[in-house]
């Protein structure tokens, strides 16, 4: 995901299951307190205002299920607001998923896998 070093910094988590019309974003903190959990437009603006109010808590990471087609534009934009960027496969998304036992897939609920997993492993 990102080297161990910068992994250390990280305050906030975010996990953003990428759609392409909108994604959803859930934003933890290292407790696993939730800091946002909504649907977001597929917009630059959008995205560097979520960026820039989770600033506040500290270092950012970003870890999206899809880094390329519709996961590059919120992948684009964290870069360039120096956020760190990790990409969880989507085998590994499967399979961490299946931990979390009767809930239906939605994107929220990856969102919230997404950030969670990026927070703890």
């Amino acid at each position: 995901m990102t080297e161990s070093s910068d992994y250390e910094s990280v305050q906030v988590f975010i996990g953003v299951d990428v759609g392409k019309d909108t994604h959803h974003a859930v934003a933890i903190n290292r407790s696993g307190k939730r800091l946002f959990d909504k649907a977001l437009p597929n917009d630059e603006n959008k995205l560097r205002s979520l960026i820039s109010d989770l600033k506040q808590h500290g270092q950012i990471l970003l870890v999206v299920d899809q880094p390329a087609t519709i996961g590059a534009l919120p992948v684009a934009v964290a870069r360039s607001e120096g956020v760190l960027v990790g990409y969880l496969p989507g085998l590994a998304m499967r399979r961490i998923a299946d931990l979390h036992a009767g809930e239906a897939k939605t994107d929220a609920r990856d969102a919230a896998i997404i950030a969670e997993a990026a927070r703890t492993l």
